[in-house]
């Protein structure tokens, strides 16, 4: 696994011509947990100072009193303040800038991770729609709610544009992010703030995203999806955890009132790390919380992070371990119950030998065919595993076991009876029956990261040349290639109707159907 370090960039404001007056609007934050209602005030929270939050092309700041209401004239109350600047007409909830089109809301855009976009309107003149440069890497898949994209950095940083035009509704800065310097090792850098992809309620229209903070510590946020405002925050990492050598690189996922988060070690396994997955309930309250039992090591990685099924089952893929001589659940896929006890497991018969060659299984995380009641795992090792997903099968349980590929990193997408699979070597289709599967094609012009499928053309970046491709889902020929001029390991894009919108290094892009 290799990621190319980008510089960073200093998180520069918004600028842009504003018509008409304008006025200020003080943001409030109500903290009974990450799903709190906003009817109920709570307590002011010093630490929301460090949140600051810029809307529209307008760069005007305001302090405030966390409670104070909506006023005209700036006011201060102690320390806490949140920096605010809005368009004279900032967006609302009800009114879409394009209307409604379908929302990505997660990785690969359910928390089934099916990474399946609208079928149409196809894809039959593609074009670059717009650029938006933001002030850092990014590493997380873009979302898309209520025709907004909502894209996350490195710099711990937020931006809410408008899908049709790139305009800059508001951005979001979290707070400071952990200079890479510090770390024992890793391969993000020159800082590192979200790596993860976030997740969106859209019922209530609530943002929860990980910043890795200075400090360090990792801080789940929740944000009001229109406006930006923050509205809790709480630390999330483990107990008894040290946040220097824990990396949150997987997306979040949401199911059964929890959002999901997982963790994993950083690049070169330095450190006393774990494979953890949390739990935080929207309506608050305790988190809960598995965690890998091995000595050190098992790390959950994959930008894929948890996969929800319809029923609130939880499935992650782990990573190798420092064991070698007794089973302690590395290089396997795990079931979780909703509360996160273990339920059932799979892992290859030579999981010891994976673990001494770091050839992890939990280099891609559990693809969920629920259509054959059917998982998909595969690792580093290219070795593709058929599985029941209702009992994975133990050690060696597995229903179909075959060399595919020279291994595989990041996040799969599914259509129908076939799975694309991002290996190092080509990108893989497979076709899945409840009994087995064989390879349908195979794609080894370019390498291609973690796809997904809309508009009738899967689509993947090239990680080397920073291209993003649109290729047959029947065949892999080539439909529409697109020079982006930057990328990070693990890009992936997201998708709505007209519209793939790609992470590019620093910039964000947005390609339409015609």
């Amino acid at each position: 696994m290799r990621v190319r370090r980008r510089r960073g960039q200093a998180a520069q404001h918004h600028r842009g011509a504003a018509r008409g007056a304008r006025r200020r609007r003080i943001a409030q934050a109500w903290s009974f947990g990450p799903g709190a209602r906003r009817g109920h005030r709570a307590r002011a929270r010093a630490s929301y100072a460090g949140a600051e939050v810029h809307l529209g092309s307008v760069n005007r700041r305001a302090p405030a009193c966390l409670l104070a209401l909506l006023i005209q004239t700036s006011a201060a109350c102690g320390s806490s303040s949140i920096s605010v600047a809005r368009t004279p007409t900032p967006p609302s909830a009800s009114a879409s800038p394009l209307g409604k089109v379908s929302d990505w809301l997660e990785y690969h855009g359910t928390a089934a991770r099916t990474g399946q976009g609208p079928s149409s309107p196809a894809f039959s003149n593609p074009r670059q729609a717009w650029s938006v440069p933001v002030d850092a890497a990014v590493y997380a898949s873009p979302l898309i709610f209520n025709g907004r994209v909502i894209v996350a950095t490195e710099n711990n940083t937020l931006y809410s544009i408008n899908l049709n035009s790139g305009t800059v509704f508001w951005k979001v800065h979290l707070g400071t992010p952990v200079n890479a310097s510090t770390l024992p090792c890793g391969n993000i850098g020159p800082i590192t703030g979200i790596t993860g992809t976030p997740v969106l309620d859209s019922k209530s229209g609530r943002i929860y995203v990980v910043a890795f903070l200075a400090g360090p510590v990792h801080k789940l946020f929740t944000l009001d999806a229109i406006d930006g405002s923050v509205l809790s925050q709480q630390v999330v990492d483990p107990p008894g955890s040290s946040a220097a050598v824990e990396q949150q690189r997987g997306g979040l996922s949401l199911g059964s009132g929890y959002v999901y988060v997982t963790f994993g070690g950083l690049f070169g396994d330095c450190g006393p790390y774990h494979g953890y997955v949390i739990g935080v309930p929207l309506a608050g309250g305790a988190n809960v919380m598995y965690k890998t039992p091995a000595a050190r090591e098992s790390g959950i990685w994959s930008p894929m992070g948890a996969t929800v099924s319809d029923s609130g089952t939880v499935y992650v893929t782990i990573g190798n371990g420092s064991e070698t001589s007794s089973f302690a659940y590395s290089n396997s896929v795990l079931q979780l119950s909703p509360d996160l006890k273990l339920q059932a497991f799979f892992a290859p018969s030579n999981w010891a030998s994976l673990d001494a060659s770091d050839t992890d299984l939990g280099s891609v995380g559990v693809t969920l065919l629920p259509d054959t009641g059917r998982l998909i795992s595969i690792g580093k090792e290219g070795v593709v595993y058929l599985l029941d997903a209702s009992r994975p099968g133990g050690i060696g349980g597995q229903i179909k076991a075959q060399h595919v590929c020279n291994g595989a990193w990041g996040g799969t997408a599914w259509q129908g009876s076939t799975v694309f699979i991002p290996c190092a070597d080509a990108l893989v289709a497979i076709s899945v029956t409840p009994d087995s599967f064989s390879v349908a094609w195979r794609f080894g012009q370019a390498r291609l990261a973690s796809p997904i499928i809309a508009g009738g053309a899967v689509w993947a970046i090239d990680v080397t040349t920073s291209t993003l491709f649109a290729l047959s889902p029947s065949s892999g020929a080539v439909l529409y290639q697109l020079r982006l001029n930057g990328g990070q390991h693990f890009s992936t894009p997201a998708a709505t109707e007209g519209y793939v919108v790609v992470p590019a290094g620093n910039k964000i892009v947005a390609v339409a159907a015609a």
